[in-house]
C-alpha cells in the first residue's frame, strides 16, 4: 500500500493508500490512540466496492507532524489539504472513536465532502444534557480526570498507560484496556484482530504521545463548529454495550445533527461496531457521490 509525505503549511502528515486508485475517495480517521494503518478486511471491503481508501496519522501520531493547540475542527483543513495533494476533488469520511468527531468536521466542506458517518464516536465534551463519562470504564475515568488536572498529569499517565499497551505481545493489550471492554470487545480482543489493534496503536505511539494527549485536549475543548449547521449527510453507528464511549454519546449526536440517521445495535460494543459493520457503512458513503 503506498505511503505519501504530504506538506500541510510547513507540517509533514503521513498518508497511506489502499483500494482502488481510481475510485470514489474515502477517508478512514483513526480511533485515540492509533494510527495509518488499516484492518485488512476494511481494505478488502473497499477493493470490493471500487473504493480509493486513505488513512493518515493525525498530528503528532506516528509518521505526522504535531501541530500544537490543534482543535476537531482543524482536521477538516488537513483533509482537504491531502486531498488536494493526491488531485481529489470529492470524497466521503468515516471515522471511529476518537475519529468520529474528526470525521464530522469535515461537514464543514460541503461543497467536496459527500457524506459522513461517524462509528462509536464522542458527543462535545460540553454537551448538554449528557453526562459526557457515565458508563465509562474505570481506565476513561482516570484519563479523563488527568486531562482536568492539565497536561502535568496527563502526560506521566499515558506514559504508563502507552508501556502497558506495547509491552509484551499482543494479548497484554487486552489486559491493558480490561476495564473498558465489554464481554463482545473482550470475545473479538484475540489473535489476528489484536494483532491489528497493537500493531495500529504501536504505530501510532511508538514515537511519542504528543498525538494521543493533543486528542485528549482538543475532546475536552469547542470543536470549533457547531453540529446544528451541519448539512452533509451523516449517519451515527454506535453499539449499545460500549464500553469505551457510552451508547449515550450515539444518541446524543444523532438527536441534534440536522438529518442524521441512527444505527445502534444492542449486540454491539466499541471494537464490534466498528469491525463487523463498515460494508454497510461503505455501501451509504458510496450512494451519496
Amino acid at each position: 500500500m503506498p505511503e505519501h509525505q504530504i506538506d500541510v503549511g510547513g507540517r509533514t502528515l503521513c498518508v497511506l493508500e489502499a483500494g482502488v486508485p481510481d475510485g470514489h475517495a474515502v477517508f478512514d480517521l483513526h480511533g485515540t490512540p492509533g494510527s495509518r494503518l488499516l484492518w485488512h478486511e476494511l481494505v478488502a471491503d473497499a477493493e470490493a466496492r471500487g473504493i480509493r481508501l486513505l488513512s493518515y496519522d493525525r498530528p503528532g501520531y506516528g509518521g505526522s507532524d504535531p501541530a500544537p493547540g490543534r482543535i476537531v475542527a482543524d482536521a477538516a483543513s488537513d483533509i482537504a489539504a491531502i486531498a488536494d495533494a493526491l488531485g481529489i476533488d470529492r470524497f466521503a469520511v468515516h471515522g471511529g472513536s476518537g475519529g468520529g468527531p474528526h470525521a464530522l468536521a469535515c461537514t464543514q466542506l460541503q461543497d467536496r465532502v459527500v457524506a459522513v458517518a461517524s462509528l462509536a464516536g464522542v458527543a462535545p465534551w460540553e454537551a448538554d444534557g449528557l453526562d459526557w463519562l457515565e458508563g465509562m470504564g474505570q481506565d476513561n475515568l482516570d484519563e479523563f480526570g488527568a486531562v482536568l488536572e492539565g497536561e502535568e498529569a496527563l502526560r506521566p499517565y499515558l506514559l504508563g498507560q502507552r508501556k502497558a499497551m506495547l509491552a509484551g505481545d499482543p494479548g497484554a493489550l487486552a489486559e491493558s484496556l480490561l476495564s473498558l471492554l465489554c464481554p463482545p470487545d473482550r470475545a473479538v480482543l484475540t489473535g489476528e484482530v489484536a494483532h491489528f489493534f497493537h500493531d495500529q496503536i504501536q504505530a501510532g505511539i511508538e514515537g511519542g504521545i504528543d498525538g494521543w494527549v493533543d486528542d485528549d485536549f482538543v475532546f475536552a475543548k469547542p470543536w470549533g463548529f457547531e453540529l446544528a449547521d451541519i448539512r452533509v449527510p451523516v449517519q451515527v453507528w454506535h453499539g449499545v454495550q460500549d464500553q469505551f464511549v457510552p451508547v449515550a454519546h450515539g444518541h446524543w449526536l444523532a438527536e441534534r445533527i440536522p438529518g442524521a440517521e441512527a444505527h445502534i445495535y444492542e449486540e454491539d460494543g466499541h471494537l464490534t461496531l466498528q469491525l463487523s459493520r463498515i460494508g454497510a457503512v461503505h455501501d451509504w458513503l458510496l450512494g451519496h457521490f
